[in-house]
């Protein structure tokens, strides 16, 4: 099975920054955004192989995954092995291209990697997003397996003013196999999807359950894809041809904590996962809280 990880977009609510850098290859710490999404689609459990779908007018995210033998000569002979070794592992990993050269959505973005997806499940991860433990498309996998192989989402509670924002989902929770009952919002809930709908006005959402960027679908999604007409904004959206997928089968989604995952999609979001994560790591707190000009504390 292969993941699919859309990045062909042009960054602009990062511009100027973006004019000659990629979003995707902006840094978390001392990687790059798309480095952890494609290291948390490899995980254990979910795929062999990433494929991101690129622009030709961002060279830069090849560049960053392909093998730089001078520089890793450069950091040997000065005494940086362990960077040397960093360098190597991402050039290691097991990512091919395809390539979406015009703004058409997220739906078309995932139809130009059919060929490289073949007659397979598939998985699909934004490249703004990612999960730091790497769990959550391990659970969906598990969810995906007990209920047939059916296509499975990731969804998460968002305040009701922001649902237009987003795709909203509507289902029924399926009852736990321990007993357990569970609310509709509640992480861990698994809902058999009755509907789904791109940027609803909030008086007409269904609920205010949102689509967070993580997705196990069915082969049969790319035939879909094939024959979808331009829906929100004039575009191809993943969203519709999901809900034309539940009229021939059966879906779910996978209730998660919306704290689980780390937002990169605008500065403000970018600027707090940088934060979250040096304050969740050992090596880089007390150095991080000094450059802040004192301590601070987290939740």
């Amino acid at each position: 099975m292969k993941a699919v990880i859309p990045a062909a977009g042009l960054g602009t609510r990062f511009l100027p920054a973006t004019k000659c850098s990629p979003k995707e290859l902006l840094p978390v710490v001392d990687k790059p955004v798309i480095q952890y999404v494609v290291e948390e689609a490899l995980e254990p459990g979910c795929v062999d192989g990433v494929v991101i779908v690129n622009s030709h007018a961002k060279p830069q995210i090849e560049e960053y995954f392909s093998p730089d033998p001078s520089l890793e000569a450069h950091l040997l002979t000065t005494g940086k092995e362990a960077k040397a070794a960093e360098v190597r592992d991402a050039a290691d990993l097991p990512v091919s291209f395809a390539y979406q050269d015009e703004a058409l959505g997220l739906g078309h973005a995932v139809l130009c990697a059919a060929d490289a997806v073949g007659d397979e499940p598939f998985l699909v991860l934004l490249g703004d997003y990612f999960v730091p433990d790497r769990q959550m498309c391990v659970r969906m996998a598990e969810v995906s397996r007990a209920h047939g192989g059916c296509s499975v989402i990731a969804v998460a509670p968002v305040p009701h003013e922001d649902v237009s924002r987003y795709g909203i989902v509507a289902g029924d929770v399926v009852p736990s196999p321990d007993g357990a009952a569970r609310g509709e919002e509640e992480p861990g809930a698994v809902l058999r999807l009755t509907g789904l709908v791109e940027k609803p006005d909030p008086d007409e959402a269904p609920t205010n359950l949102f689509i967070v960027g993580r997705y196990l679908l069915t082969p049969r999604v790319m035939g879909l894809l094939r024959t979808q007409r331009p829906g929100a904004g004039g575009e191809i959206q993943l969203t519709d041809a999901l809900q034309r997928l539940l009229a021939e089968e059966p879906m779910y989604a996978l209730v998660v904590d919306p704290r689980e995952g780390c937002d990169t999609g605008t500065p403000a979001a970018w600027a707090g996962t940088n934060a979250r994560m040096c304050l969740a790591d050992p090596e880089l707190r007390a150095g991080f809280e000094e450059a802040l000009g004192g301590t601070c504390t987290v939740q």
